[in-house]
């Protein structure tokens, strides 16, 4: 074997054979390198159907309420997964974010407030309101890189909370605690997007984007760099990494992400209000985060999923007032028998039975 023959097997992985030119693997070590140049499973096929097809055998109530609400809250969550899981920077301003692009569709775009809003074309307004809001979150993040830990919280959720004021107190461009109402979707080639099996597939096309730029960026150099960041800044800063550089990009990033799902939240409520910048709002998107999965891309959809259905199944068990109980309770079960939420609670179930972990990764990891 030449030594060039040998150098591609080294950096191929250890443990090969080289017949003749020809480099065999060994089975398992096979199934590995295809799934790492495939990162398309079977089952997101069909999950991917399931998603395509809910809209033909669920109610408009299902399609809308749950489908389209719980795809919208995910992105939003899914911002935070970005920072939290892969980057070590919890925020709890990424629902400020979203706030941000919601109410500058508003204030741009047409509403019920003739008077407050510019009235221009949907086309013009939401990249509008989309960069705006990305370059809030790029702010918060240049302001909140230079703090971790719980010290990051805290910034994040001060700076959520001067927002909420700002909103309620703001009567010339906010319109105080009224906010805008009839922040409708808009109809595009003819289609109503206020109807819920279009504004479905809308939301459906923009999770799918933000999980598949999730992915792509966690996979490429900058989100490698992320990573080793989170665990080791010291080290990457010596390594030449521009730590904070990479921390605020990473803002910039999930604050695009926000950006999107706050425009889709505020077309799926009709309206933004201070109420939808809220204390209460910043901590639902945590919770959300924290359901599903901080170190999973799609955790945050898993995670919306089961908070949609408790908030709009649970008042037939218990009294609205007591639905945040119950959102407690189950956060609080999450976080005591699986710290990486229901995503690792499945990991950790599949892994005592291993005969049926099809759907698992051959190290066991859920993705």
């Amino acid at each position: 074997m030449s030594a060039a023959e040998w150098r591609n097997a080294m950096n191929a992985g250890s443990g090969r054979l080289a017949m003749g030119k020809v480099l065999v693997l060994p089975p398992q070590e096979k199934t590995e390198s295809w799934t790492r140049k495939n990162p398309i499973r079977a089952r997101h096929v069909l999950v991917l159907g399931f998603l395509l097809a809910f809209p033909m055998y669920a109610t408009p109530f299902l399609t809308y309420q749950i489908g389209a609400q719980s795809l919208a809250l995910g992105l939003i969550a899914l911002s935070l997964t970005f920072l939290g899981g892969y980057g070590g920077m919890v925020s709890l301003a990424q629902m400020t974010v979203a706030g941000v692009a919601g109410y500058m569709l508003a204030v741009f775009g047409a509403s019920g407030e003739a008077a407050l809003s510019l009235g221009w074309s949907w086309w013009i307004a939401v990249p509008i309101a989309i960069v705006i809001a990305t370059l809030v979150g790029t702010a918060i993040g240049w302001l909140s890189v230079r703090t971790e830990g719980i010290y990051t919280i805290m910034i994040t959720l001060a700076v959520g909370v001067a927002f909420y004021y700002l909103c309620l107190q703001n009567y010339s461009v906010l319109n105080g605690f009224q906010g805008f109402q009839r922040v409708y979707a808009p109809t595009v080639l003819g289609i109503n997007l206020r109807e819920p099996v279009p504004f479905y597939f809308l939301v459906l096309a923009c999770a799918l984007g933000g999980y598949f730029l999730a992915k792509y960026i966690l996979r490429a150099p900058f989100g490698i760099a992320m990573q080793g960041i989170r665990d080791n800044p010291r080290r990457m800063n010596a390594l030449g990494f521009h730590v904070m550089a990479h921390r605020v990009a990473a803002y910039a990033v999930a604050g695009l992400i926000a950006a999107v799902g706050g425009v889709l939240f505020t077309w799926y409520n009709g309206l933004v209000t201070p109420g939808s910048v809220g204390t209460s709002w910043l901590i639902n998107i945590l919770v959300i985060a924290v359901l599903g999965g901080m170190r999973h891309p799609i955790g945050p959809f898993i995670g919306a999923i089961v908070f949609v259905l408790l908030q709009t199944f649970a008042i037939d068990l218990i009294d609205r007032e007591r639905f945040n109980l119950v959102i407690g309770g189950v956060f609080l079960a999450i976080v005591l028998f699986s710290p990486d939420g229901l995503l690792g609670l499945w990991a950790a179930l599949k892994s005592r039975f291993p005969s049926g972990s099809k759907f698992l990764t051959p190290r066991g990891g859920i993705r």
